[in-house]
């Protein structure tokens, strides 16, 4: 009895431990942060998550997976291009023009899963490092950027015009390295997630929190 008590007292108190988020607890092995998991909406409407990893006080990673793929509208345009392909093959009765649409397609798919359809973009900030963006393809391939904390001005949340609306986008002001008050650069996060404001908001209060230990040590 007393090894069962003191099983349910430790399962409770790891469970206290843990933060209540959007009505779900995430609990890791022992050694490991808490990952924190949010729904949130892009820009398109479409469901997003965030997640939330802090390794260390001045060290936190943030991982948006983007909306998945459409199978209506992959359906979509394949049907599109082997219409059109039958159509041409009624007129000319040319059987390399069906050939040529299935390899068209085929191609097509491969290089719009490794090129362009982005599953997960994550952003990891170590304040005595710098701060890595990742962007993990559908087909696998990661393309990873690193910035110096050196390079890094400010993180603030810009406007911008997207098909005649005004949305919000998180970006990196990297300073001129000759004269540190001028922005030399502007690099947008999350280019491919779209998150809306809410999500902005907070990983943008997370990285000030970040940027402020640095100053102040």
């Amino acid at each position: 009895m007393e090894d069962a008590r003191v099983g349910t007292d430790r399962r409770e108190k790891r469970l206290s431990r843990s933060r209540h988020l959007g009505g779900r607890f995430l609990l890791l092995p022992p050694g490991l942060e808490m990952a924190e998991e949010e729904g949130y909406l892009a820009v398109s409407g479409e469901r997003i998550t965030l997640q939330r990893r802090q390794h260390s006080a001045s060290c936190r990673e943030f991982l948006v997976r983007c909306p998945r793929l459409q199978l209506r509208s992959l359906s979509a345009v394949t049907c599109s291009v082997w219409l059109v392909a039958y159509g041409l093959f009624v007129l000319s009765q040319n059987s390399m023009v069906l050939s040529a649409a299935i390899f068209i397609t085929l191609i097509g798919l491969l290089a719009y899963l490794h090129f362009v359809k982005i599953d997960q973009e994550s952003l990891l900030i170590v304040g005595s490092l710098g701060i890595q963006m990742t962007s993990s393809y559908a087909s696998g391939k990661e393309s990873t950027t690193f910035i110096e904390m050196n390079q890094v001005k400010d993180v603030v949340i810009n406007e911008a015009i997207y098909m005649q609306k005004v949305i919000y986008y998180l970006c990196i002001l990297l300073q001129d390295p000759v004269e540190p008050h001028i922005v030399s650069e502007v690099v947008p996060l999350f280019q491919s997630s779209k998150p809306r404001l809410a999500c902005l908001v907070e990983v943008y209060k997370s990285c000030q929190e970040i940027l402020e230990q640095r100053k102040k040590s």
